[in-house]
């Protein structure tokens, strides 16, 4: 027997170290034995020449057997076997690989008991219109069961620009809530209680002067800064990477994010300064493992910009949180979420000397795929969003958007907003899958899956460290190119019909009808911004408007905390606009070079 077993080992199919870490005659957390039934339970039979003998009639059978013809890859494109068994997982090792729910390496999820102990966050992304508008979403989203705040901010909040500006016609209150200064902020959250809720803010280059509004809101509330709750994006680093809403350029856009971090370590304790978001990295175009890679080494950048100026990892690190893309390809998405826990800890704890287990844990909040929304048959985007959410879950996520079936057409209409939350609750009530933590590990398929996206995100740290850094590979153009390259082979796959879009190059309906109600914003929110912002300049105290920006003049010149002095301004009801272009005239202006 162990002569058959040698044997087998040195033709790398299965070590007696992958016996062990798959659970053969082991038991399970609750006491249970395996009884060699599951993925997990490897047999004495799996390590023998029997093993051997059955697998390679099965290749011959398989291979004698008729096929679809279709190109069987994942949606990366990275080749996916008909039938995964323990060779492909060979010298697997359980506790290094993945130990168990709450335990490094993490792969397994954050915390021992998952959802059991506590259902992921639902956090609908919501914004439209005037604050006015979007307060009343907020309100009815809050009524219908929603967990937490998600903000989308419109166009010319996004890149600075009040609503007066030349450059904001047209776009004010059309992508997500026009905001231009604490007056609009006020109006954002009126009636919603700031210590009882969690927010998200997706906001970046201006992260810091949203954020001062909020604060604002809160004093004016009477809520301690350490009652607050919630996530800002402030992400800046994926803007150069992925979705071009950059101000500064990345140096002093960095340091802006590091005051960040350490002005919130001391004040709001509960709030996530940073989110690291791969989701505009996929959406670009880019692979599973390279919105993985390219997600978490800009996280490191933020990590190695605050250990740079002295700050203690372990003081700040518990505070990150990161934000991933749920893609349509089911299996590699679950292998994806479980691969970025893993490498999250290892870094943390081997590279930047992290003692806190809770600063190598890796929480994240996950959005389904907007790219992956069709305008043909609006209703199918329902079904893909639900599969999308499911992948997130068994994932391990701890806060999750699901997408309106009408996003690619318009805003979400409240009927089209309220499907997508009843998809969350469904899955988490009805299906079962909460029951228990992780319950596709030790899938040969997900193991082998989670190596690979693993051993390639691996490879991208080593390209990006070779070319100096985050900030280098940018100026570069490194990721840009990765990304393009990515995203035309994918559209060569679907002009090829190698990869199917259901009722785009497949199942088409011609003369098709679209049928849902799309929600449209009129000119009229435009100029009701417009003449609030008019008032407000006209109202305010000119003194202390001069006065704070002056002060932040002075910070960003010699390099100090931006925080109290935008705080500051946010007090005086200074702008957004007014702040960016003073920021503008002490930083520049980031301008890219092209990438062909």
């Amino acid at each position: 027997m162990w002569e058959v077993r040698a044997e087998i080992e040195e033709s790398g199919r299965l070590s007696r170290s992958k016996e062990n870490a798959m659970g053969t005659n082991g038991t399970g957390q609750n006491g249970s034995a395996h009884n060699g039934n599951g993925t997990t339970g490897a047999s004495e039979r799996q390590l023998t020449l029997d093993f051997g003998a059955a697998q390679s009639d099965w290749r011959e059978s398989a291979a004698a057997s008729k096929t679809t013809g279709r190109v069987h890859t994942t949606l990366s494109g990275d080749p996916v076997a008909t039938m995964y068994d323990p060779s492909d997982v060979a010298g697997f090792d359980y506790m290094e690989k993945l130990g168990f729910p709450g335990q490094y390496p993490y792969t397994r999820g954050i915390h021992a008991n998952m959802y059991r102990g506590k259902v992921w966050t639902m956090r609908q992304f919501a914004g439209f219109g005037t604050p006015e508008d979007t307060n009343e979403r907020f309100k009815y989203l809050l009524a219908n069961g929603q967990t937490g705040l998600s903000t989308a901010f419109d166009l010319p909040t996004l890149m600075g620009r009040d609503a007066d500006d030349a450059l904001s016609e047209g776009e004010v209150g059309v992508c997500g809530v026009a905001v231009s200064s604490l007056a609009d902020m006020e109006i954002l959250f009126d009636g919603i209680p700031l210590e009882k809720v969690s927010t998200s803010m997706t906001i970046n280059s201006p992260a810091i002067m949203l954020f001062a509004y909020y604060l604002a809101v809160a004093e004016k509330q009477g809520v301690g800064f350490d009652q607050l709750r919630g996530t800002l994006q402030n992400d800046i680093l994926k803007e150069y990477i992925a979705q071009k809403e950059y101000l500064f350029p990345p140096r002093p856009s960095v340091r802006i994010i590091a005051d960040m971090i350490e002005w919130c370590t001391d004040h709001t304790p509960k709030f996530n300064p940073v989110s690291v978001s791969g989701y505009h990295i996929r959406e670009a175009g880019s692979t599973a493992a390279q919105e993985l890679a390219f997600t978490l080494a800009d996280g490191f950048a933020y990590v190695e910009s605050c250990i740079d100026r002295g700050m203690d990892v372990d003081a700040f690190a518990p505070r990150l949180s990161h934000f991933f893309n749920a893609h349509i390809d089911f299996f590699e998405e679950i292998a994806k979420y479980r691969a970025a826990r893993r490498i999250y800890a290892r870094r943390m704890r081997d590279k930047y000397g992290a003692k806190n287990p809770k600063s190598w844990t890796l929480r994240f909040h996950t959005q389904t795929a907007g790219c992956s929304l069709t305008a043909q048959q609006p209703e199918n985007n329902i079904v893909r969003t639900a599969l999308e959410a499911l992948s997130a879950v068994l994932g391990g996520t701890q806060s999750l958007h699901t997408n309106s079936m009408d996003e690619t057409l318009a805003l979400p209409s409240e009927k089209a907003v309220k499907i997508a939350l009843r998809t969350q609750q469904v899955i988490a009530y009805e299906t079962g899958v909460t029951n228990s933590i992780d319950p596709l590990g030790g899938s040969y398929y997900v193991e082998a899956l989670t190596d690979r996206i693993e051993k390639e995100a691996e490879e991208y740290f080593d390209k990006i460290d070779a070319l100096g850094g985050v900030i280098e590979a940018i100026e570069a153009g490194f990721f840009q190119r990765e990304i393009a390259d990515a995203s035309y082979r994918y559209q060569k796959e679907l002009d090829r019909r190698e990869k199917t879009i259901v009722g785009v190059n497949e199942f088409v309906e011609t003369g098709e009808k679209i049928d849902i109600p799309i929600l449209r914003i009129g000119k009229e929110v435009e100029q009701k911004q417009v003449d609030r912002l008019r008032n407000l300049k006209a109202t305010r105290d000119d003194t202390a408007v001069t006065a704070s920006l002056a002060a932040l003049r002075t910070a960003a010149t010699e390099e100090r905390n931006l925080m109290p002095p935008v705080l500051d301004c946010a007090r005086a009801y200074v702008t957004v606009g007014e702040m960016c272009r003073l920021l503008e005239e002490v930083y520049g202006v980031y301008e890219e070079d092209p990438v062909f």
